[in-house]
């Protein structure tokens, strides 16, 4: 080997690593900031599922208002999703997330108000509405900092956000439905409603101060690092498919993402939603036992995450690893309700099937900015995510309308778990050069 050669060599090692630091510098600026965010995100919008344990007989609902009043949600968000991330490219994610956030921490909070079904939907919509944005916001606002081959790895570190929220979430909603109960004339989910809106408020405030807009904004890189990000995003727009607003919503693919990402939020929300509900009719009574156990499935999902995107980039194969855990997360969901009445057989399901789902997430959220850029990948991703999120209101509505009938949730089960088989034969069909980058 020449000098020459040997050189060559030693200062592309040093670039490589030059720019391995750098983003390292930028996600541990972002992301433990943005992972808070969703946490408490996730947070507020999931924690009816444990007042669900209280509120439907002190407020005597059934469970098919609670499964309405808890998918309606997506409604409000389905129709504001769109014109909340074109609002959020225009003018900046850091007025427009902050302005998410404290506004559906202050909804959440008026919910303790709740006292008829009417009451529970008009609440359920408006944080609907109030949440519409944020994680596409947030998907869009990583695709303005990494390319491509990075990103399965940064999705996955925001979106433990989900697990995180679960492994956190479980236990403390437990402990304030039994601490708190009859405190100052007020039920223990009420309190719940309340405490639990208080940090995303403090994070709102806090991101009208902390989030840069984009590369250029950001104080704490200098002028040499700033071209290097710009120049890396760059090189990768211009090789986009599609850039045009207009024909994002004609799109075939995008709407095959969005049917993938459908199949995908049936098994997140019949989760989410029900989780508790599975762990009590296992055996578990205690409130605060049943949230300690909701800990465990979640706890898989983080580890199952972050595996799986890790792979995912390093191979740069995106189709199986989706396809892999999407199949796995229905098995284990069908096989919760074979084992439902054992408690040990029941969390081991649960707890594939939370893992398998969530595991899908991070990976799916490399397809549409594989093919979408600028104005059409803020449209693009809002469109994919809040039809997908529909499923939202479909699946709790569909299992408790099913519990009612049935008096049990596997006929639910069953259904989510077929959407997640599904999804993952669908996502078969993206062509492999598209989505495997």
């Amino acid at each position: 080997m020449s000098t020459t050669t040997s050189h060559l060599k030693s200062a592309a090692r040093a670039d490589t690593a030059a720019e391995a630091a750098l983003y390292a510098k930028v996600t541990w600026r972002l992301l433990p900031f943005l992972f808070l965010c969703y946490v408490a995100a996730y947070l507020d919008r999931v924690n009816v599922g444990f007042a669900k344990l209280q509120m439907l007989n002190d407020l005597k609902f059934s469970e098919t208002v609670y499964g309405l009043g808890a998918g309606i949600f997506f409604i409000g968000y389905f129709f504001f999703e769109v014109p909340s991330n074109i609002i959020m490219h225009r003018v900046g994610a850091r007025v427009w997330i902050g302005r998410i956030m404290i506004t559906w921490a202050v909804i959440s909070a008026a919910s303790l108000y709740v006292s008829s079904p009417a009451m529970f939907y008009a609440m359920r919509f408006l944080l609907g509405v109030a949440e519409a944005g944020f994680f596409p916001g947030i998907v869009l606002y990583l695709t303005y900092w990494y390319p491509a081959a990075r990103r399965s790895r940064m999705n996955a570190l925001f979106m433990i956000g989900i697990p995180i929220a679960g492994v956190v979430g479980g236990p403390l909603s437990g402990w304030i439905l039994n601490a708190f109960a009859g405190v100052h004339g007020m039920a223990g989910w009420q309190w719940l409603f309340l405490i639990e809106s208080v940090p995303s408020l403090v994070l709102g405030v806090m991101t009208l101060f902390y989030l840069p807009n984009s590369i250029r904004a950001a104080g704490w890189l200098s002028d040499a690092e700033k071209r290097i990000l710009e120049d890396n995003i760059a090189a990768e727009t211009h090789a986009h498919a599609d850039h045009s607003l207009s024909r994002v919503f004609g799109n075939a693919r995008v709407w095959l993402m969005a049917a993938i990402y459908f199949c995908c939020m049936m098994g997140l929300y019949g989760i989410s939603f029900y989780l508790p509900t599975l762990i009590k009719a296992a055996g578990v009574k205690d409130a605060l036992d049943v949230g300690l156990l909701t800990a465990i499935p979640y706890g898989c999902a983080v580890v199952s995450m972050l595996l799986v995107a890790r792979s995912a980039d390093r191979m740069r194969e995106r189709r199986w690893h989706f396809a892999i855990v999407s199949a796995l997360g229905g098995l284990g969901l069908f096989l919760s309700t074979v084992y439902g009445a054992n408690v040990a057989l029941a969390m081991v399901a649960l707890s594939l099937g939370t893992a398998g789902m969530l595991a899908t997430m991070p990976v799916f959220w490399t397809y549409p900015s594989s093919l979408l850029s600028g104005t059409a990948a803020a449209a693009g991703i809002a469109m994919i995510n809040s039809i997908g999120n529909l499923a939202g209101f479909v699946s709790p509505s569909i299992i408790g309308w099913l519990k009612d009938m049935t008096h049990s949730t596997n006929a639910g089960m069953y259904l989510v778990s077929a959407a997640l088989v599904a999804g993952a034969l669908m996502a078969l069909l993206q062509p492999r050069e598209l989505v495997n980058r």
